[in-house]
């Protein structure tokens, strides 16, 4: 499965620095930020579109804890890196990565009958929606009082960072102030199985993942409901990310490639398979909210899950 906003296979020649400065290998880091675990293929497409736009090969690095990308990007192991909006803002801060390129939703209103909103008035948002079984009698928030929890990572934004806030709001300091139990599952894909199988009753998930796994036909995606979208405009879209030490030159090569890919048709074909319009120009101020409702976490005193 895919770790964290959910991740794959970590290849073995990746604990080496990477050399693309001169013309080499092209190294990108994914994760399912904005396809499901099924996706890894768009992912693919994407790279070798990019190797043909810039005249390098390119390969795909993933399966890494979010501490392990985190090195590898900062160290010039890997070079791009499509990762999770939570990560991004912590590691921009402490000044190990920057921002490429922001993605933008293809999906809209009407599109999903049970989601509230699309994309169309929020570019360069996503949510995180809040699931259970489809024949469950949970509604709302409320109803999950004492229920089954299932979220992916502690470092995910829509898996753990969203659904913290909206506790905050709801008064509780802790998980189990809300949950009778709570489970990690690993994956956005696994929490979605986790509440389609019944193994808990309830999870946040990536809205992307989901809107993704829906619209390909996966069974699972098929028996869960979304109970709520949070949050009203959303938060900042799982960016491409670089390292610091990048070369220049390749940085503003792979990013004219992302920016520009909606204008040619090969581009757009591959797009539509991640449900995607375009990549935007980097704006580090997409992000706030995601810091906004990190903060008023730490502000509040919530006791995260993996504190003793």
């Amino acid at each position: 499965m895919w770790r964290g906003c959910g991740l794959l296979l970590l290849s073995l020649w990746s604990i080496m620095p990477a050399a693309a400065a001169n013309g080499g290998e092209v190294k990108m880091f994914v994760t399912a930020a904005f396809v499901s675990e099924s996706g890894l293929p768009v992912y693919r497409e994407i790279a070798d579109y990019i190797a043909a736009k810039i005249g390098r090969k390119t390969a795909i690095v993933a399966g890494a804890s979010y501490a392990e990308a985190d090195m590898m990007v900062e160290r010039g192991i890997v070079h791009v890196g499509f990762v999770c909006g939570l990560p991004y803002v912590h590691s921009f801060l402490q000044g190990k990565y920057s921002l490429l390129a922001i993605p933008v939703s293809a999906t809209r209103t009407g599109q999903l009958p049970d989601a509230s909103a699309g994309y169309e008035k929020t570019p360069g948002k996503y949510y995180s929606y809040t699931i259970v079984h489809k024949d469950s009698k949970v509604r709302s928030w409320a109803d999950l009082k004492g229920k089954r929890y299932a979220f992916n990572d502690v470092n995910s934004n829509s898996g753990y960072n969203m659904p913290r806030y909206k506790l905050v709001q709801l008064g509780a300091k802790s998980w189990n102030d809300w949950f009778s139990k709570v489970i990690v599952s690993g994956s956005h894909e696994e929490s979605i199985r986790m509440v389609a199988r019944g193994v808990v009753d309830a999870s946040s998930v990536d809205s992307l993942v989901l809107d993704y796994d829906r619209i390909n036909g996966n069974p699972d995606a098929g028996n869960v409901r979304i109970i709520e979208q949070l949050f009203p405009g959303g938060a900042g879209a799982p960016p491409v990310v670089v390292g610091n030490r990048i070369d220049p030159a390749l940085r503003q090569a792979v990013q004219a490639a992302l920016l520009n890919m909606h204008k040619d048709e090969a581009g757009r074909q591959i797009l539509a398979k991640a449900l995607l319009l375009r990549f935007d120009p980097p704006d580090d101020r997409n992000y706030d909210d995601i810091r906004r409702m990190d903060n008023a976490a730490r502000s509040a005193g919530f006791r995260d899950h993996d504190e003793r």
